[in-house]
């Protein structure tokens, strides 16, 4: 598939997005789910992301605020238009089709995409939503992954 790649081979993987959810990087920093990873992605890819660029994930945080589409699946998606993203959105497919692989793996292994069901059934006093963070941290660094190794 053609596409214009911003992640460039002058960007390196320096750590993995997993790792960075798993070893607490939310509570460390304060985040909310889609600041989860996109600050991880921001931080395992080498993205340079200003901070201006890394606070709009603040309001898609709580599927939007409002218990809609999970925030770390927004987040999800912000780190992929920033890697696979050159310009604008329009300028192919590339990246609604790697959206969409990463809604139909997320739903597949979640049950749902939608924040007000996750939280129903796997957020937890203890743990809080880390374990659907963390589900959408390993799908959408394995989805980058094999696409920037190709």
């Amino acid at each position: 598939m053609s596409f214009n790649l911003r992640y460039t081979s002058s960007m390196k993987k320096i750590t993995s997005l997993k790792a960075l959810v798993e070893n607490g990087l939310a509570e460390a920093e304060d985040l909310n789910c889609a600041e989860t990873i996109l600050y991880a992605a921001n931080r395992a890819y080498g993205l340079q992301l200003p901070h201006s660029a890394l606070k709009l994930a603040a309001g898609f945080g709580g599927g939007m605020g409002i218990g809609a589409t999970c925030g770390a699946l927004t987040g999800s998606i912000m780190a992929l238009s920033a890697i696979f993203v050159k310009d604008r959105g329009h300028e192919s497919d590339y990246v609604k089709t790697l959206n969409a692989e990463l809604f139909e793996s997320f739903r597949s292994r979640m049950e749902s995409i939608d924040c007000d069901y996750l939280k129903k059934h796997y957020r937890s006093p203890a743990d809080s939503c880390h374990p659907i963070i963390l589900a959408a941290a390993e799908i959408t660094e394995a989805l980058i992954d094999r696409e920037i190794n190709q």
